[in-house]
């Protein structure tokens, strides 16, 4: 019998603000037994204006242990080893992607993930040093790592909520900020170095060079040289993005002022963004409040499409569902977030790229097989493909906005990138696979469509609006 279906134990769960289910004898009639399973994680959204007192609370009632609780926004993080921990909290407010894992595993009788290897120690020393600048198209293509180009402030920190930052990379070292570092893949934030630095995955490292790799003369150079990333981790070592993590990652985002962040991920368990019922409602409030409440605070959010060639549905904001039907993609799809689609070095859609009218706000490269993006990962440099890639462009776009303009807002600098843009028509003729059908149907105008939003950002366009540069030099 599976560990979510194991028979209840004669536990009782007491009402004690800052504790869990502690075992009391036998169950009084108006209290719960308290189950005993795998510990899981939950979020659990309340009604705003929830005290935190009354939060642990209930959370502590129906069997479990709050590990936080955000105040802002009402919502909450905790673990449960009772399986009947969701049904007593409610299951229009409480959600836990482990249990989903779980839950699909059992229907598809997927066996375990093999553990993925951890990544070396980077040792400084034996990074190459050779000037990898002609290989970067991508950022030719978007008038950004030149020598003569814009750099940026290092008053703009930009938090990478992703798989973590090599410390020891020479062109990010001095770029990192550690003070501002967390890892939050339990749902609150540690600040400790072994909790944010990267273990088994590239991926976080990649997208921190694409942003802030330092224009040295060697290896490569970022969009915005010059401005510090900060190492937020809230991808597992399976590539799991869970909702508590990404919230966790927004709130400390907000609570440190960061100017900006990084989202090249979409929320799990789903192995589609597309809506599989009413479970995501919960996993959407949580986003949409957490989006909404770090945007008040002045941080913009940016997000990858993600890489699953979906019609994407806009989100609604928090306080009402989601999409009823459609692919509804968290946290690119909410509307405080700049979502980003992506295009090959022939400035086309890259085939994998999600899209969607009303949900892409801009395209930047993120690079078609054979071609990819070239950027930082632990040890040296490697290629890359994906929206993943293409997100940083756009965040380190609005990092030279956010240096150049110290008092602007996330609306503001928003305005501007969506202003300065390049526009992109929709293609005549989308058959990638030349098969005489069309693999994808983009809406919209050139100013604004559902391939490119309102086209390929400009970095030197961004900060320099009255004289758009030559997009051949």
């Amino acid at each position: 019998m599976s560990l979510l279906a194991r028979p209840l134990r004669a536990a009782v769960c007491t009402v004690l603000v800052l504790s869990g289910c502690v075992t009391a004898g036998p169950a009084a009639a108006d209290e719960p037994a308290c189950g005993h399973g795998r510990n899981l994680r939950y979020v659990v959204t309340f009604d705003r204006g929830t005290s935190e007192t009354s939060a642990r609370a209930q959370i502590t009632g129906a069997c479990g242990a709050t590990t936080v609780y955000y105040p802002q926004i009402a919502v909450a993080v905790a673990t449960s080893g009772d399986p009947s921990f969701g049904a007593r909290v409610g299951l229009d407010r409480a959600f836990s992607a482990q249990a989903g894992r779980l839950a699909a595993q059992r229907v598809t009788e997927a066996k375990p993930q093999p553990a993925r290897a951890t990544l070396p120690a980077t040792d400084p020393a034996r990074v190459p040093t050779a000037d990898l600048s002609d290989r970067q198209w991508d950022m030719r293509m978007i008038n950004a790592g030149r020598s003569d180009g814009p750099h940026g402030s290092r008053d703009v920190v930009v938090g990478v909520l992703d798989s973590g930052i090599d410390p020891d990379h020479p062109d990010l070292s001095d770029a990192l900020d550690r003070d501002d570092s967390a890892g939050c893949l339990t749902g609150a934030p540690d600040r400790s170095p072994s909790a944010w630095a990267p273990t088994t995955s590239v991926h976080g490292t990649h997208v921190a060079g694409i942003i802030a790799a330092a224009d040295d003369g060697h290896g490569v150079t970022g969009v915005a040289p010059g401005v510090r990333v900060a190492s937020v981790k809230v991808i597992d070592d399976r590539g799991y993005a869970d909702p508590e993590a990404a919230v966790c990652g927004l709130m400390w985002a907000a609570s440190r002022h960061m100017r900006l962040t990084n989202s090249s991920f979409f929320v799990n368990p789903w192995t589609l963004s597309c809506i599989r019922g009413d479970d995501r409602g919960v996993v959407h409030e949580a986003l949409a409040r957490a989006v909404e409440y770090s945007t008040s605070e002045g941080t913009l959010n940016v997000a990858a499409a993600t890489n699953e060639a979906v019609d994407l549905t806009p989100s609604a904001r928090s306080g009402s569902p989601g999409a009823g039907s459609g692919c509804e993609a968290l946290p690119a799809a909410l509307r405080d977030v700049v979502a980003v689609s992506a295009v090959g070095s022939d400035r086309v859609k890259a085939g994998y790229s999600s899209y969607g009218l009303g949900v892409i706000d801009v395209t930047a490269p993120g690079g078609e097989t054979g071609e990819c993006v070239l950027s930082t990962v632990p040890g040296g440099y490697a290629p890359l493909c994906g929206t993943s890639m293409a997100a940083p462009h756009v965040t380190g776009v609005l990092a030279l906005l956010a240096s150049a303009h110290r008092d602007a807002g996330p609306r503001q600098l928003r305005r501007t990138l969506d202003a300065q843009a390049m526009p992109m028509p929709c293609p005549a003729d989308y058959d990638l696979t030349g098969d005489g059908t069309q693999d994808a149907y983009c809406a919209g105008y050139e100013g604004f469509n559902g391939f490119y939003g309102h086209g390929m950002v400009d970095a030197l366009a961004a900060v320099a609006p009255r004289g758009r540069p030559d997009p051949a030099r």
